[in-house]
């Protein structure tokens, strides 16, 4: 199998192209590649198809085989792969995903290759049936009380396509990611189970963001996180609605707009290519 690594501010996936590959077991080979000691290394993998409904389509797999609706970062990259391999040749393309059609707008180098992308991630889904969450609260989920481990969590739900609980915290580099995160992303609440964001407020315009994500464990940035962050600082009075988010990979810059809309604007890398045996 043909594969290219590709990276968005930390955020690695193998991708593949399917309009040249077929991929069969898309579950059982994003286990494989993902394997950072017997595979290729990644936080999953995503496959490049052509839609009928848009210009690419996009799937998504995280590392333990699990297959998620959306990934920011990783359509970003999608979008890279698409102009720079021929797979289109416009700057604004509409990419197909398991959170819809979004729409991305392309900016290229000095040598026309495309180094940044800005998504259109569409409306935040704000009600609890939307994220999904279970119980009897009210039908937003802002500042409400979760009891993990005799500590009491403030969460605030977003579905950016995919669930995402926002926490804030006094202080995230010393936060205990990897024990809270998988307790919480696999919370009874959580029919989907969730992901994670862990944040601290630097002021208004800025925050810090760490991620637990739902399949893949922690990462260095989560696209969709960072837009579910620019929304839940929004709700909870913390911060504007234009934001720099420094995530552990990379810096994204978030903008819930007057259209409704969450605007993410972020880098896109390839790393390298090659083959595997699947």
């Amino acid at each position: 199998m043909k594969f290219t690594k590709m990276q968005g501010a930390g955020n690695d996936y193998v991708y593949v192209n399917c309009f040249e590959t077929q991929v069969e077991n898309p579950e059982q080979v994003a286990v494989k590649v993902s394997n950072r000691n017997f595979g290729i290394g990644s936080d999953g993998l995503i496959l490049i198809l052509p839609s009928d409904r848009a210009d690419v389509r996009m799937r998504m797999f995280n590392a333990d085989g699990s297959e998620s609706e959306m990934c920011g970062n990783g359509i970003r990259c999608v979008a890279k792969y698409a102009y720079d391999h021929g797979l289109v040749t416009k700057k604004e393309i509409a990419a197909q995903t398991g959170a819809g059609i979004l729409t991305l707008q392309l900016f290229t180098d000095s040598n026309n290759k495309v180094d940044k992308v800005r998504v259109n991630m569409g409306a935040p889904r704000l009600s609890r049936a939307e994220i999904p969450m279970l119980g009897d609260g009210p039908a937003r989920v802002v500042a409400e009380k979760l009891n993990i481990l005799h500590t009491t969590f403030s969460i605030t739900c977003v579905s950016m396509g995919n669930p995402h609980c926002v926490i804030y915290v006094d202080d995230v580099e010393t936060f205990q990611v990897e024990k809270y995160g998988p307790l919480i992303e696999n919370h009874e609440i959580f029919p989907r189970r969730t992901n994670v964001e862990f944040v601290r407020i630097i002021s208004p315009s800025e925050v810090r963001q760490r991620t637990w994500e739902r399949g893949a464990g922690e990462t260095l940035a989560c696209g969709t996180g960072a837009s579910a962050v620019c929304v839940a600082g929004v709700l909870n009075g913390f911060t504007e609605k234009k934001i720099l988010n420094h995530l552990s990979g990379g810096d994204l810059e978030l903008e819930w707009a007057d259209d409704g809309n969450l605007y993410m604007t972020g880098p896109a890398v390839e790393v390298f290519s090659g083959e595997i045996e699947i």
